[in-house]
């Protein structure tokens, strides 16, 4: 069963607010990650306050960076179930995880932000991982 729609309004808006595009259908999932071109974040936002509530400041100190993915997109787990269900089989070498960050580019996910490499750090360095990755695999010479 979803959680209740108010409880995750605001962990939703700050995806938004940040410039995530949220995906809440499978046909919407797949609209962006099918036949993908280029570079794509998806983060699976979740209500966990123990990993949440550091990943999403965290990715937005790394969406500041110079360099990002062209395509910034969130999933809900918990919330939005077929569409973090059909995310998750574009990263399926992956245990589900929420929340998590996916980094793909041209369908290959070429870096992965499990939860329990979020739990006990600071946004900080989460982010600094997260801009570690997005110039080695978004910069203009790849």
């Amino acid at each position: 069963m979803p959680y209740n729609p108010a409880l995750v309004a605001p962990m939703r808006e700050e995806m938004t607010r940040m410039g995530a595009k949220e995906l809440t259908t499978e046909a919407e999932v797949d609209g962006v990650l099918g036949d993908q071109k280029g570079t794509a974040l998806v983060f699976v936002n979740s209500v966990c306050g123990c990993a949440a509530g550091n990943a999403r400041p965290a990715l937005r100190l790394a969406l500041e960076h110079a360099v990002r993915p062209q395509q910034i997109v969130t999933v809900f787990a918990g919330q939005d179930l077929q569409a973090a269900a059909r995310a998750r089989q574009y990263f399926s070498e992956y245990q589900p995880s929420s929340p998590s960050i996916a980094l793909l580019r041209d369908g290959e996910v070429v870096h992965f932000v499990h939860r329990h490499q979020i739990e006990g750090r600071t946004p900080q360095s989460i982010a600094a991982d997260l801009t570690s990755a997005f110039d080695r695999f978004c910069g203009a010479t790849v």
